[in-house]
């Protein structure tokens, strides 16, 4: 006896997740490729000016693509989830699917998981690739910059020292204008040192030159001898003053628990980074509301056809999202609001007013 074949199971859900991931990939690309352009546009005269040729610009575009594949996820998910719920309406393909039993809400679980995996390239990107290739970029800039004593000062604090670092050259190897305070454990100033120049050896680890220190003994201070060179014992590599060095660089979950725990050096405050970690964590989080939000596109009336205004409204809902993400992530790095309040309301806020539109469509 021939035994019968049984349907393939889970057909729906693999059309639809291949659908959306071709337009989201589509859509990524197509906004990757405007950024890239428009970052070349204003970097490619510098990287000239450093004698770099074509292999410069390449190597720009090539280091600076993960940050801006990272950011235009969202909005990818958002465009590529419209154009095919629109299409698939359009063609009649959801008329079908309605006729045969499948609800608003089997399509959204359907579309769930090529979501979820979207979003979890999207943490992939911005805890582990990202902050490397910015990173890296940084090193890469760092080095080839023919005037590094244009770069700004910055302040950063490991343990009980405070330092501050007039500029970064060669790559994060050199440091000009070290000055280091050391405190004891109540806070209170006990040494500054003050070094023209540190350099980072591989065998020595950072030596500082032209060295002069002032130790401090309530309620004096003494002024001790000059020393041409002295050791530095530090836990911070190069990379850690180009990190340093950069405004508001890409940081991974490892190095911001780090700092968080005081364990690496930080410039940032801890309501910053805590906004930071629980943002990037709820990416997915993110990328099921802008799912939710395309989703009544397939409402579109069938007579209006591409005249409809629809998947505008939606197109203009999910933009409002972004930038409202954005302005509270920004009023909670500021410390003006709690990490929680700072990223999670908006969430929720959006999730209702998407559900409300949905339902009160689908009762009609």
């Amino acid at each position: 006896m021939s035994k019968t074949s049984r349907p393939p199971r889970f057909v729906l859900l693999r059309y639809l997740s291949g659908v959306l991931l071709n337009r989201v990939l589509f859509s990524c690309a197509v906004l990757v490729g405007l950024l890239e352009i428009l970052a070349l546009l204003e970097q490619t005269t510098p990287i000239l000016q450093r004698h770099l040729g074509v292999a410069g610009i390449f190597t720009y575009a090539g280091m600076r693509l993960p940050f801006l594949m990272a950011g235009a996820l969202p909005l990818s998910l958002l465009i590529g989830a419209l154009v095919m719920l629109s299409q698939m309406t359009l063609a009649s393909e959801m008329a079908i699917l309605q006729a045969s039993g499948l609800s608003m809400l089997g399509l959204y679980k359907r579309l769930i998981p090529a979501t979820l995996i979207i979003g979890a390239l999207g943490v992939v990107l911005d805890d582990q690739v990202t902050p490397r290739s910015e990173q890296a970029l940084a090193a890469w800039w760092n080095r080839t910059d023919p005037h590094p004593e244009k770069g700004h000062a910055f302040w950063f604090h490991e343990g009980r020292q405070v330092a501050r670092v007039t500029y970064v050259a060669d790559g994060g190897n050199m440091l000009s204008g070290l000055d280091i305070y050391s405190r004891d454990e109540k806070g209170l100033l006990q040494e500054v040192i003050h070094a023209d120049r540190a350099d980072y050896t591989h065998a020595n680890g950072w030596v500082l030159h032209t060295v002069k220190r002032i130790q401090i003994n309530d309620p004096t201070a003494t002024r001790l001898p000059s020393e041409e060179q002295r050791n530095w014992q530090t836990t911070l590599h190069p990379w850690d003053f180009i990190r340093l060095s950069t405004e508001n660089p890409p940081l991974s979950s490892g190095t911001i628990i780090g700092m968080l725990r005081g364990h690496l050096p930080s410039d940032s405050s801890p309501g910053f980074l805590q906004a930071g970690l629980l943002e990037r964590f709820l990416r997915p989080a993110a990328m099921l509301v802008l799912l939710l939000i395309a989703m009544p596109v397939i409402y579109i009336p069938p007579r209006t056809g591409t005249r409809s205004w629809l998947p505008v409204w939606c197109l203009g809902a999910g933009l409002l999202f972004i930038v409202a993400q954005g302005l509270l992530r920004a009023m909670g790095n500021a410390g003006l609001l709690p990490p929680p309040v700072a990223t999670v309301p908006g969430l929720i806020i959006f999730t209702l007013g998407a559900a409300t539109v949905l339902l009160r469509n689908e009762a009609k």
